[in-house]
């Protein structure tokens, strides 16, 4: 009983040290994992790249150095290297099959870098969410809407989806619709527009203004006012140009109508 008690002792004394060294592998590990992604975030290779290339690659980098931990926390563990393959190579396949979704967000993330519909930095829309793009990983892509809110999408939507880049191109058109009242006098609503749009600071000379009587509506007239601007500044001269076009319709006295129903009563 007593060899007994001395072999258990022993076996679990060489699991607990094998445990210990495993535990102290996956934790150092890590820790080394992230400090070496931290510095090549900011070497002189990845500085070179774009950010949307420089994320993804990181990306891979930290999965393939991680699963390079786990293999070595379990062949000090004692499981043989042959074992550890037949595993890695069962569970890839169990998870390929019952994951397929993520095989599909993997080969949406390659066709995103290859084509680049989108770059970090750049705002995009969806259809059903919009933000700036913060990162492109793997599996997914980080947004950060205008009031600083995450919101994560798998690749695979992304890739098979229309997205609208609103940051691709340097410049971009403001389109305005401009209604008035039928009243109106048409020389007065037009000269106004164009004095406003040939005013706004942040118009771009080069290009052409257009205001343009669009539409007859059931109660206005529906006018077009297009300029155009540098993307950077397309929200902020949007907003201007709005509360413009209130002041100086309000200054000539020019109407713009509201929807209004008149009911006849007969007795």
């Amino acid at each position: 009983m007593d060899k007994i008690s001395d072999e258990l002792i022993k076996g679990l004394i060489e699991i607990s040290k094998k445990g210990l060294i495993a535990l102290i592998i996956f934790i150092v590990g890590f820790k080394i994992i992230n400090f070496v992604i931290k510095k090549l975030k900011k070497g002189k290779v990845f500085n070179k790249l774009d950010k949307t290339t420089s994320s993804f690659l990181l990306s891979i980098i930290s999965v393939i150095l991680k699963a390079v931990v786990i293999i070595t926390c379990a062949g000090e563990l004692g499981i043989p290297m042959t074992s550890i393959v037949t595993l890695i190579g069962s569970i890839g396949l169990a998870v390929g099959l019952a994951l397929q979704g993520g095989l599909t967000n993997i080969a949406g993330g390659l066709l995103i870098m290859i084509f680049k519909p989108f770059r970090v930095g750049d705002f995009i829309d969806n259809g059903s969410s919009s933000g700036t793009v913060k990162e492109i990983n793997i599996f997914n892509t980080v947004l950060a809407t205008y009031d600083n809110k995450m919101i994560v999408i798998p690749n695979g939507n992304l890739s098979n989806t229309v997205v609208t880049n609103y940051s691709r191109y340097p410049e971009r058109m403001i389109d305005i619709p401009v209604t008035v009242d039928y009243k109106s006098d048409l020389k007065l609503v037009k000269k106004v527009l164009e004095d406003i749009a040939k005013d706004c600071k942040f118009r771009i000379e080069s290009k052409d203004i257009l205001i343009a009587l669009k539409e007859h509506s059931d109660s206005s007239l529906i006018y077009t006012f297009r300029i155009w601007v540098d993307n950077k500044d397309y929200w902020t001269a949007r907003f201007e140009l709005l509360e413009k076009i209130k002041t100086e319709f309000d200054k000539h006295n020019i109407s713009i109508p509201f929807p209004q129903l008149d009911v006849h009563l007969d007795k």
